[in-house]
């Protein structure tokens, strides 16, 4: 069931909150005060506090601070008056699910509390199918994707081609399909085909018999001997030759292989994982890719997100670098700042993960106090990559001459309803889908759809 923590000073509020919500089958404690709601709090556990602002000894603005320092993901609503609404807009950047204005509206009051408690539920979900995947860290909607994708692929002998920009984890990903797949127990052979020499490729891939070729001093396994029974990850499969491809394309056809200066031909089970950061479609059109090769291999293709699409997942990651890189150095850094936490987030990260753990390694070496601050990240000058701002949907205004024509609030307004519309596209128009994009609330989002008539 549900629990709900009300907080307030009022008791008639108190009161009248606990027999609303118990009527729609929550289970509901409260507190008179800040202080009491924490220690109740420490007791139990909770999927929603609601607290009024205003309230003697420590306010609601305070509780919410502690909230937050010690439960990030419990949701917080507000109560307010209309009186206070500095304090709202206040209470919902720190961190603040919502907030409801005083009189009640009861229906909205319900609508709210549906919203919060249906996100705590979805958090949940979030950690629980990320603990079953410790090679990866991320909660975000996006990798939780990602998982559930995994989870049905995995147990299948169906090869996988892994989509993704250099540094979003292709490797870890495939290593996840192969420890949940039915061959675990198996070789999980990886091998990067950008690194190594055309000459040698086939003999990586397919192995050599002694003598084949003038160092062939004694008989070799490939990649696929080595998997066989388990798994084969090839990255970067773009940058295969002609050749190699024609002879992986049998490997995939007849599941059997032909070692270097062999006679014989020798049977292999082996399920490939392959992966690029090219577009293949593009090389297929070029003519420097097979389309029967590509078919074989994208047999169930997966997309992995660059950090930027799932940027929800970066303070995950920042603890996770920061407490490797803290042991590896010997420091005691305990934080990373807000400030510096805030220049993050903002942060394109071109370079994806691999990038983040390098500021974060960067960082840890270079600072000398007990925390993290902006001055101590070394970002790249990659951030303002025009790939980057040119599919940007809320470019409104090309110039400042151009701004200062149309106006501030007309450009806003413009901005804004951009935004709107992006969000419930990419939501496919849920408008819960495009208030958890956005950051806001659902009623602020439905208040916005009605305002602009979207």
């Amino acid at each position: 069931m549900t629990s709900i923590l009300v907080v307030d000073d009022e008791r008639s509020m108190r009161d009248f909150l606990k027999i609303l919500l118990e009527k729609e089958d929550y289970d509901v404690q409260t507190a008179s005060n800040g202080i009491q709601a924490l220690k109740v709090i420490q007791d139990h556990t909770f999927n929603l506090i609601i607290s009024d602002i205003r309230m003697d000894g420590m306010d609601g603005l305070e509780l919410l601070n502690a909230i937050k320092e010690q439960q990030p993901s419990l949701p917080v609503v507000m109560i307010t008056a209309f009186a206070s609404p500095d304090d709202a807009v206040f209470a919902m950047k720190n961190g603040a699910f919502d907030y409801i204005s005083k009189p009640f509206n009861v229906d909205e009051i319900k609508s709210v509390i549906s919203s919060a408690t249906s996100k705590t539920n979805e958090l949940e979900e979030a950690k629980n199918i990320s603990a079953e995947f410790p090679e990866i860290i991320g909660e975000s909607r996006e990798m939780i994707k990602i998982f559930q994708m995994i989870q049905r692929i995995a147990v299948t002998p169906a090869n996988v081609l892994i989509y993704g920009e250099s540094g979003t984890g292709k490797e870890l990903v495939a290593k996840a399909i192969h420890r949940h797949s039915l061959v675990a127990d198996h070789n999980f052979v990886p091998i990067t085909c950008s690194a190594i020499p055309e000459e040698l490729m086939e003999s990586e891939l397919f192995g050599h018999v002694k003598g084949a070729f003038t160092g062939a001093i004694q008989d070799k396994q490939g990649l696929f001997q080595l998997a066989d029974n388990g798994t084969a990850f090839l990255d970067e499969i773009g940058e295969l030759t002609p050749i190699i491809q024609t002879k992986l394309l049998r490997v995939l056809q007849e599941r059997e292989i032909k070692p270097v200066g062999a006679v014989q031909i020798e049977r292999v089970n082996v399920r490939i994982i392959a992966a690029t950061n090219r577009i293949l479609e593009d090389d297929i059109i070029a003519g420097k890719f097979r389309e029967d090769l590509f078919y074989r291999l994208a047999v169930v293709p997966l997309r992995v997100p660059p950090l930027r699409e799932r940027k929800g997942d970066v303070p995950l990651l920042v603890d996770h670098f920061l407490k490797k890189y803290c042991k590896l150095f010997g420091k005691e850094i305990q934080e990373v700042s807000s400030y510096a936490m805030e220049v993050l987030m903002k942060y394109d990260f071109p370079g994806n993960v691999r990038e983040l753990e390098n500021i974060v390694e960067r960082g840890v070496a270079l600072e000398s106090s007990n925390i993290i601050l902006p001055e101590s990240l070394t970002l790249s000058s990659l951030r303002t990559n025009s790939r980057h701002q040119a599919t940007s949907p809320f470019q409104v205004v090309a110039d400042e001459e151009e701004l200062f024509r149309i106006g501030l609030e007309e450009v806003m307004a413009e901005t804004e309803k951009r935004c709107l519309a992006a969000a419930l596209e990419k939501s496919s128009h849920s408008k819960m889908g495009a208030a958890d994009l956005l950051r806001i609330s659902f009623r602020s989002l439905r208040y916005k759809v009605k305002k602009y008539d979207i």
